[in-house]
């Protein structure tokens, strides 16, 4: 981990304490499918027992006196993980590199001579190199969704409103959400149906039935062909393929293009 500075906060002693409590619901039989599974929160979501600074220096010592909505949701009292500590960021969430941070800049684990991407670069990165299976992210202009492309994991940014922000340390309100982050989109599943749901203590949470995000996961789409995607319409900003576009991103996003084509 000190390789790659992707985690910067730990209470050991707490962790311990949450994974043999974990161990208790397991041995009980009252456990949930995340129950002991290990976690990593990015550093914008206040926690009680770990310092939460939004890696800045201004808040360096300061340990909330609650969890953040997400924290608790996912937590001992919530789906039962066991949280390793925080992970790095880019400072109060602007950033897109995760070098602009008090702890120091963290390294993409596939080439350390190039960034993670952010603002959750932290958690992409530890998620990425295996140290933890899970992180959460908080994405308002992509900071979940980019880190989770430059390290090679997925992550997702929900709708707005799905997932409350209370506790979340906040950079735009009105566009900052918390997201799941691991390596595959059923894991993602999983971490958002214990994620997600309605909060009264956020006033633009949404109030909506219950939804199994991995319900459909593996699942022939529509018609019962054996392609998952068939029915599925992708758009392509024209934009997006104007000039200063390089050849070697261009070709990959080509490849990536005609891979959707065949399924």
């Amino acid at each position: 981990a000190k390789d790659l500075n992707a985690v910067i906060h730990l209470n050991e002693e707490k962790t311990i304490e949450q994974a043999v409590y974990a161990d208790s619901l397991i041995a009980k039989g009252v456990s949930s499918p995340l129950t002991g599974v290990p976690i990593l929160h990015k550093d914008v979501f206040v926690t009680k027992h770990w310092k939460s600074t939004a890696c800045s220096r201004i808040l360096e010592n300061y340990v909330s006196p609650f969890d953040a909505h997400v924290v608790a949701q996912l937590g001992p009292a919530g789906a039962g993980m066991v949280c390793l500590g925080k992970a790095n960021m880019d400072e109060f969430a602007m950033g897109s590199s995760n070098e602009n941070s008090y702890a120091g800049p963290v390294f993409n684990p596939w080439d350390k001579a190039r960034v993670p991407g952010g603002s959750s670069g932290g958690s992409a990165a530890a998620v990425a190199a295996g140290l933890s299976p899970a992180a959460t992210g908080t994405d308002t202009g992509g900071s979940i969704r980019q880190p989770a492309s430059l390290c090679g994991i997925t992550g997702i940014k929900p709708t707005y409103g799905r997932v409350s922000r209370y506790g979340m340390i906040a950079y735009a309100s009105s566009l900052d959400q918390a997201g799941p982050m691991a390596k595959t989109a059923e894991d993602c599943a999983i971490l958002l149906n214990a994620m997600s749901g309605h909060d009264q203590k956020d006033s633009t949470s949404l109030d909506r039935p219950f939804e199994d995000y991995t319900a459909k996961l593996g699942q022939p789409w529509i018609d019962g062909a054996s392609q998952p995607l068939k029915g599925l319409r992708v758009g392509l900003p024209k934009e997006y393929f104007g000039g200063g576009l390089s050849s070697d991103v261009r070709e990959q996003v080509d490849k990536a293009i005609a891979e959707l084509k065949k399924h």
